[in-house]
C-alpha cells in the first residue's frame, strides 16, 4: 500500500500559528521533508515532535524526491514543510509533488499560514482579484519587463523579495511605476 504525502503549512514567525491538525500530522508521519533542518528543528522541539527530518531544497529536490517516492511506495508517510508558511509557495517542493502525482501517490494538503494571504488580508488593497508573482527576477531586463506588466495591470499584485534586494527593488518600482 502506498503511503501518503502531507503538505503541511507551518507558522510564519509566531510558533502558536499552527493548527492542531498540522501538529498531529507532523507527529504521525514517518519522515518530515523540510527546507532547512535547523529551522524546522526549532518548530519540532517546541511541540515535542521527534519525527525524523530530511532536507528537501532546490539543490537536492530531484534526487531526494526519488528517495521519498520510494519510501512512499513502500508504505511510509511523509510530511513536506517549508521554513515558514505553505510549502511550494515560492519554496521547494513542486518537483516532488509533480513526481508523486505522476506516480499516483496521494497528496494531502494540511492548510494553514501563507505569507501572501496574510499580507493581502491586512493591506487594504482589493483582495477579490489579485496576482501573485513569487520572487521577481534579479536580472534588470527581466525585472523591467515584469514591472511594465504590473504597471498596466488592474489587479492587486503581490510578490516576495529577499531582504538584501529590497532597496534595489523599491528603486526599480519607483522608476517604473
Amino acid at each position: 500500500m502506498t503511503g501518503q504525502c502531507f503538505v503541511v503549512a507551518t507558522p510564519l514567525g509566531n510558533l502558536a500559528d499552527i493548527s492542531q491538525r498540522a501538529v498531529d500530522t507532523l507527529k504521525m508521519v514517518d519522515i518530515i521533508a523540510c527546507e532547512d533542518t535547523r529551522v524546522s528543528r526549532k518548530l519540532l522541539q517546541h511541540y515535542g515532535i521527534s519525527t525524523k527530518l530530511t532536507a528537501l531544497h532546490a539543490h537536492n529536490e530531484a534526487g531526494q524526491g526519488q528517495q521519498l517516492l520510494a519510501k512512499l511506495q513502500a508504505g511510509q508517510s511523509v510530511a513536506l514543510i517549508s521554513d515558514a508558511g505553505t510549502p511550494l509557495i515560492s519554496d521547494p517542493g513542486s518537483r516532488l509533488i509533480s513526481l508523486l502525482q505522476a506516480n499516483a501517490v496521494e497528496v494531502v494538503p494540511i492548510p494553514g499560514p501563507c505569507a501572501l494571504i496574510a499580507a493581502l488580508s491586512a493591506s487594504g488593497f482589493a483582495a477579490d482579484n489579485f496576482s501573485f508573482l513569487g520572487f521577481l527576477p534579479s536580472k534588470k531586463g527581466q525585472l523591467t519587463t515584469v514591472l511594465e506588466q504590473i504597471n498596466i495591470s488592474l489587479q492587486t499584485t503581490i510578490f516576495y523579495e529577499a531582504p538584501h534586494r529590497i532597496l534595489s527593488t523599491m528603486q526599480a518600482l519607483a522608476a517604473s511605476l
